[in-house]
């Protein structure tokens, strides 16, 4: 066997146990993620990769996995077959039936008394509970032992208090690590110093001076083989209530005392407790659903959701979410939020726009430039942040252009950027809790979306049909004109 690389002297020696470790998410996220941190020395020395599954595999069967369905999922110029040979030798694979206690005894004669071990549930949320109870029967959870639960965490609040009691009666919440993997990406990591680190936002970080938040995810693919569980979670739940409302929580969250793991999460609770509850009316005013229909994305046809392989005749899934949220708080008194997600849309961005007030008075013409200022803080396909102003166009006159000041991050900042799944297994082994979601956050998040889900069966509200390649339904627009205001796209 070849002798792992060498890694910086990090204790103790790690066991990470991957439950679905031969799943889709391992194979495409989890795996490569570990083999960068093995590449750049961000594991420990003494560190063993234990995937767990039902198949009859010998490890040697496994490893073939891991070459044909990881290897592809690495960076090409991160490949170096010496590095890939000693991550290989990390590994090892025990056979588990999750929900048969007895077949946890071949995990633990794979593990060592000594390490420090973590369990990823890479795995259905059904089976959390079981997981545990059977890691705790066979005398694999003590406190050197932590978890990582992937999304999606629960299905509706009482799920998610039903997960949050289950994984709790095992771990102590300072070792349960909730993972989100978009507070992994770097720049949402350094939205936290931009607003905090640089004084010229601080006075302006508010109302009245901030007159929107536009806050987007949009994805160019379709549900793709993910049907049989996207049809029962939709946009909703599956994108606004972790990953859109987690970014409203960072970009709207007062200053910490602190970058303590709990006082950072302290504030971004307070945020999702201050968002104001929607009703009947508010549901149907401020809320548009939206399924996609046949179109061409980059320039190829795509057919519609209902068309999509596993996706049951006549489904209300809805594909498409725009919401228009208010906070309850001082800082934000009557500023719009608006979050919107969705799939088959005209191409692939995650954004947050930060559209500042207009000036009480201005003695210069700005044509059809509406608005001077915007923050847009780009996470997908690549991290950059731009501020919109305008500048006096060249000749005579006082005729005025929008100009940006951009701050690419891949030129400006020297060094390697690590991927968010990277960043966050990471954090996870040297015990870093501040991006993970603390139990209490996700709790109030499915108290504020949950209302909603309700409203929309209530009223009987089906999606209303979006062609692919565009940005949604036309009334995803008319949720801005109302207010007199667009899209960043359309601006």
């Amino acid at each position: 066997m070849i002798t792992p690389a060498s890694s910086s002297a990090l204790d103790p020696a790690l066991d990470m146990v991957i439950f679905g470790g031969a799943g889709d998410l391992s194979a495409r996220k989890l795996l490569p993620a570990l083999y960068m941190a093995h590449l750049h020395d961000s594991l420990p020395a003494e560190t063993r990769i234990i995937a767990v599954g039902r198949a009859d595999w010998t490890r040697e069967q496994y490893l073939n996995f891991v070459e044909e369905r990881s290897r592809p999922f690495v960076d090409n110029h991160a490949l170096n077959d010496q590095a890939w040979e000693s991550f290989l030798a990390r590994f090892d694979y025990a056979r588990v039936d999750i929900s048969v206690a007895d077949t946890y005894g071949h995990l633990a004669e794979k593990t060592r008394g000594d390490a420090l071990r973590v369990f990823y549930l890479a795995t259905a949320p059904n089976l959390f509970e079981t997981v545990c109870d059977n890691l705790a029967a066979c005398g694999l959870i003590d406190d050197r032992a932590r978890v990582v639960l992937e999304k999606p965490l629960g299905h509706d609040l009482a799920s998610a208090k039903a997960i949050n009691a289950s994984v709790g009666r095992h771990f102590p919440e300072d070792r349960i690590y909730r993972i989100d993997h978009y507070l992994g990406k770097e720049t949402v990591q350094n939205l936290m110093v931009l607003r905090f680190g640089n004084a010229i936002f601080g006075p302006l970080w508010q109302a009245p001076y901030i007159r929107s938040v536009q806050i987007t995810v949009a994805e160019s693919v379709g549900v793709g083989s993910r049907a049989g569980f996207y049809d029962g979670t939709g946009a909703m739940r599956d994108m606004i209530q972790n990953h859109l409302l987690q970014l409203l929580c960072i970009v709207a969250m007062e200053p910490p005392v602190s970058l303590d793991p709990d006082a950072v999460r302290d504030e971004k609770l307070k945020v999702l407790r201050s968002l104001r509850p929607m009703t009947i009316e508010t549901i149907s005013r401020d809320t548009v659903r939206g399924q996609y229909a046949a179109g061409a994305v980059d320039g190829e046809s795509v057919k519609g959701y209902l068309d999509e392989a596993g996706v049951p005749a006549g489904s209300v899934t809805e594909t498409f979410v725009a919401l228009r949220a208010q906070l309850n708080n001082w800082r934000w008194a009557n500023v719009p939020f608006f979050l919107r997600t969705g799939k088959r849309l005209r191409d692939r961005r995650s954004e947050i726009v930060i559209e500042f007030a207009d000036m009480p008075f201005s003695i210069i013409p700005r044509g059809p430039y509406a608005h001077a200022n915007r923050l847009v803080i780009q996470l997908q396909p690549e991290e950059s942040i731009q501020l919109q102003m305008l500048a006096k166009e060249p000749g005579s006159g006082m005729h005025v252009l929008p100009v940006s000041l951009n701050l690419d991050l891949q030129q400006a900042l020297a060094g390697r950027r690590a991927e968010a799944y990277e960043r966050l297994l990471v954090d996870v082994i040297r015990g870093r809790l501040t991006h993970f979601m603390r139990c209490d956050e996700l709790e109030a998040a499915w108290a504020w979306v949950e209302p909603i889900l309700s409203g929309w069966k209530a009223l009987g509200d089906k999606p209303r049909s979006y062609i692919s390649g565009t940005y949604g339904p036309a009334a995803s627009s008319a949720l801005m004109a109302r207010e007199n205001m667009v899209w960043a796209e359309e601006a």
